[in-house]
């Protein structure tokens, strides 16, 4: 029998979880794209002979437009309905991984996968939204959590993933199916969604569309993150004309909030309510979250480059690697929906201390340890980073949202990503430029098995500096909320 679909205000439905794992199917295949490309690099780059920007647009460019799109798309999922932008979102995010997959030369693997990251960053904000919807108290406290778990596990699982799909395809053109194999997932979702997604409100506020709001934030968004994802074969610090963005970027933040005021002053649809930005517990969440995201995302791309181009490790050897880190991350972040309620801000902070503690060990033992020994002492030394990661996430998502309302919550959750992508997008082109030019450098005077070592300690010295960042940011607001 065909039941009615979930309605737009709560109703304590157990259909809301079926409806929840939907969501999360989808979120899964979106934030596995972030990280599965990672072991493939070596394979693309020798395929495809891409150098350094389309490497960097083809793992960066993802995350550059995934964050370009999320708060527009959290807007008209709010007004418009989220059930049709989620499915809109998961049949493009389909078609754009086939013609990543058949993608010939590396500019056009780099332009699938910007558009992939567009659908994908379409779809992040409405699973936000619903959560906001279809649940209250701790049961979103709970939901968030399983989302932090789904999000942490599939961005670390994505390595050992990939690793697997090269081990069985081959080098030479597995990559490609890393990229085929989200169509029938994708496929399989759509059905799903419409069965059982809230459709949209029959009563909302208001259908306006603040386009003016979208362009802003949009080319706000935009030149921001171009210097980052444009650094030359030469190294990061050449090229110094591509700064020149910044020139229109930091203008733009000023006309975008005075022209949002006045908008949702006038209307009460403005894109981005600057409300949110009067809500100590949500700035100090985007701070937190964008710091940090700024400093975990590099981990497994450094991981992948070092153990695979300098030690000549195979990919599924680097997946299991980083496996530990996908454990005890999915494990922690199952439990911190649980934990939050009780200790708050705490948990976040206790969760950036581990990971910054288990990071600056691998740092360590990157360095020190004999390479016949490198691949179980990393092991362990990620378990730890991976079980801090797994308190950060889903807590700090929850406690930023804790005093935004539902009829906010997709474009809530829009800003909140686009911070976390923005930071992504930062992190690792800065470690990513720092390593290719370490490493590139080294080579001819140590070898590749040196070099990798050295440029990936340095590197991870960048991601360490964001976490101890983000650190300071959770440590602040704790003491505000103790006060």
């Amino acid at each position: 029998m065909t039941t009615s679909p979930i309605p737009d205000s709560y109703v304590p439905d157990p259909r809301r979880w079926k409806a929840l794992a939907v969501c999360f199917v989808g979120g899964f295949v979106t934030m596995l794209d972030v990280s599965i490309v990672n072991v493939a690099l070596p394979s693309i780059q020798s395929a495809l002979h891409a150098g350094a920007t389309q490497l960097q647009l083809i793992v960066a460019g993802y995350t550059l437009a995934f964050g370009l799109v999320l708060v527009p798309f959290g807007r008209i999922g709010d007004a418009r309905g989220r059930r049709q932008m989620f499915m809109i979102a998961m049949a493009g995010f389909a078609l754009m991984s086939l013609l990543a997959g058949l993608s010939r030369t590396d500019t056009q693997l780099a332009v699938s996968r910007l558009l992939q990251g567009a659908f994908a960053g379409m779809s992040n904000p409405q699973v936000s939204g619903m959560i906001q919807q279809m649940f209250r108290g701790r049961e979103r406290a709970k939901a968030f959590g399983f989302l932090g778990a789904t999000i942490g596990f599939s961005t670390a699982i994505g390595p050992l993933i990939g690793g697997l799909i090269l081990s069985v395809a081959g080098t030479e053109n597995g990559w490609r199916w890393i990229f085929f194999i989200n169509v029938p997932i994708c496929l399989a979702v759509l059905p799903l969604a419409r069965r059982l997604l809230p459709p949209a409100s029959a009563r909302k506020a208001s259908t306006r569309l603040d386009i003016v709001g979208l362009i802003f934030i949009g080319l706000g968004t935009a030149t921001f993150m171009a210097p980052f994802v444009t650094t030359p074969d030469s190294g990061f610090f050449h090229s110094p004309e591509r700064w020149l963005w910044f020139v229109l970027a930091f203008p733009l933040a000023p006309v975008t909030f005075f022209w949002e005021r006045r908008y949702q002053r006038k209307y009460h649809a403005a894109v981005l309510n600057p409300g949110l930005l009067r809500d100590p517990s949500f700035v100090f969440g985007a701070a937190v979250g964008s710091a940090y995201f700024a400093g975990f995302s590099a981990l497994m791309l450094v991981m992948s480059m070092m153990l695979q181009s300098g030690l000549h490790h195979s990919a599924l050897a680097t997946g299991l690697v980083l496996l530990p880190y996908a454990v005890a991350s999915g494990v922690a972040a199952t439990q911190a929906g649980r934990l939050v309620p009780r200790f708050g801000r705490r948990l976040v902070v206790a969760g950036l201390s581990t990971a910054l503690v288990g990071l600056v060990l691998v740092i360590g033992l990157v360095h020190l340890t004999p390479i016949s020994a490198m691949l179980p002492v990393l092991a362990c030394a990620l378990f730890l980073a991976g079980a801090g990661n797994g308190f950060v996430i889903a807590p700090n998502n929850a406690l930023a949202y804790q005093d935004v309302p539902p009829q906010e919550g997709s474009v809530a959750g829009a800003v909140l990503q686009v911070g976390q992508r923005a930071g992504s997008a930062v992190g690792v082109s800065v470690v990513l430029a720092v390593f290719l030019s370490v490493f590139t450098s080294g080579i001819s005077l140590n070898g590749p098995a040196v070099a990798s070592r050295d440029a990936a300690s340095l590197s991870l010295i960048i991601s360490a500096s964001f976490i101890a960042i983000a650190l300071v940011f959770a440590v602040l607001d704790m003491r505000r909320r103790a006060h």
